[in-house]
């Protein structure tokens, strides 16, 4: 039996009980996702790690009702959803306000209200001035910006982000850690960031956790000393990161 539940505002961002996801069926059936529990507070920026093929990104698609689970629970507590992928996935022949407003077109917004807020998320994600330039005018970073607004103009809760910085180079991608640790601040989002690099985990999360190799299941949890801003490169986010690093390498030897 598939349940996908719903509570009152108040009880955390989101809350996975014993899930699991089961593609396919017979000899061909393939579980990514076996007895899987986690929990999300409001206002956390989780950051979740695993080897290549764990279900990572499943389980954003579980949470972001994409997916349904075979057996378990997700609880979204009653919270808006809104998720940003590897790629910006934007529409080549419209503008960038265009681009961004399509979830507000979605929904109805008449357009003056799209326009007052189109204005105010290009100013949050450091893009004035760029409403009217198209996708191929822009660098990735820049991309993946209007991709972070356009997730924003959905007004949600929580933000899943699956490995939304993996293409870009170390610069532009240390230049939106900063951004996305502003804005999570600013909008008090909660956020689930995925990843396969651990020292950007550290660098963002409160939290990270760790995934075992497929099928996914949570096998740690780490929580992540030291205050914010965050530098990636310092010596105790490496620290930090040799640890988790250490940790997953057991689990990829353990199934390899």
């Amino acid at each position: 039996m598939t349940t996908v539940t719903e509570t009152p505002v108040g009880v955390g961002a989101v809350r996975v009980d014993d899930m699991s996801k089961v593609f396919g069926s017979g000899g061909s059936a393939v579980t990514a996702i076996d007895g899987m529990s986690m929990h999300v507070d409001r206002g956390d920026l989780l950051a979740v790690v695993g080897a290549s093929g764990c279900g990572k990104s499943t389980l954003l698609s579980l949470v972001a009702g994409l997916e349904e689970p075979t057996t378990g629970t997700v609880d979204t507590g009653g919270h808006k959803i809104a998720m940003m992928f590897q790629e910006a996935a934007l529409f080549p022949w419209l503008t960038v306000s265009s681009n961004i407003e399509i979830p507000m077109r979605v929904n109805r917004v008449p357009r003056a209200e799209r326009r007052r807020r189109v204005t105010g998320l290009l100013d949050l994600v450091h893009l004035r001035g760029m409403a009217a330039k198209r996708p191929h005018e822009l660098s990735g970073g820049m991309r993946q910006r209007v991709a972070l607004a356009r997730a924003l103009a959905q007004d949600a809760d929580v933000l899943l982000m699956d490995e939304p910085f993996g293409a870009l180079d170390a610069m532009t991608r240390d230049i939106l850690h900063d951004e996305l640790e502003r804005i999570w601040r600013e909008r008090n989002l909660t956020i689930v960031f995925v990843t396969h690099n651990v020292r950007e985990a550290v660098r963002l999360g409160g939290r990270v956790v760790l995934l075992s190799s497929r099928p996914g299941r949570v096998i740690e949890e780490f929580p992540v000393e030291g205050e914010r801003p965050r530098r990636i490169d310092s010596g105790g986010i490496a620290e930090q990161a040799a640890s988790i690093t250490d940790r997953l390498r057991e689990e990829v030897s353990r199934h390899a």
